[in-house]
């Protein structure tokens, strides 16, 4: 499969960031790792999301109504 292009930038971090970084960076390419390290920040932005859902959908139809009530006012 022949890629679109690619193109490069720069990400100004400080020198203790870019440090850091690369101690768990291990032998990867920075894009592949950043990619990696931005899927695993969405997925748990996922998880926090689907767990709060279930927490709405398993409250009580009372609960959620006097909730929305409060915020209003």
């Amino acid at each position: 499969m022949i890629h679109d292009l690619l193109i490069m930038s720069t990400i100004p971090v400080s020198k203790e960031t870019k440090k850091r970084l690369e101690s768990i960076k291990g032998n990867k390419a920075w894009d592949e790792f950043l990619n990696e390290l931005a899927n695993m920040a969405l997925n748990e932005k996922r998880f926090k999301h689907r767990k709060r859902m279930q927490k709405l959908l398993e409250m009580e139809y009372d609960d959620t109504r006097v909730r929305k009530w409060a915020r209003e006012y």
